[in-house]
């Protein structure tokens, strides 16, 4: 049986949402210290990204239904935070692991979700 490992730890989707913004607008960052280590760092100026995007930003968007609780913007956070685990294979709850080398997988759903993440993103 040969295993890919994977990396322990996922990616920070705060970071490759900035990543990805950059390189389509970078006019819209600045630099700022951050004070925590003193560095500096790239930020988004959302005054440059409105003048970016025209007439398509929306600073307060009509009524409309929304699917909304207490704690969604936590949860968000949450969804991009990385984390450093790994999946582990369950031969014995596998069926016909030596076969078809499905895995049966039991945990958090979202500590999952982010550890496959990377390989169905072609990353």
């Amino acid at each position: 049986m040969n295993f890919n490992h994977l990396p322990l730890t996922t990616e920070d989707g705060t970071q490759l949402n900035l990543n990805a913004l950059y390189k389509i607008a970078p006019s819209c960052f600045t630099e700022a210290r951050d004070e925590k280590t003193g560095a500096l760092r790239h930020v988004v100026d959302f005054k440059k990204l409105r003048q970016l995007l025209g007439d398509n930003t929306v600073e307060d968007k009509p009524e409309a239904y929304e699917f909304t609780w207490v704690g969604k913007q936590a949860a968000r956070r949450e969804a991009a935070t990385p984390i450093n685990k790994t999946l582990r294979p369950v031969l014995e709850s596998s069926v016909d692991w030596d076969h078809t080398q499905n895995i049966y997988i039991e945990g958090d759903n979202l500590d999952a979700l982010k550890l496959l993440q990377k390989s169905y993103l072609g990353g």
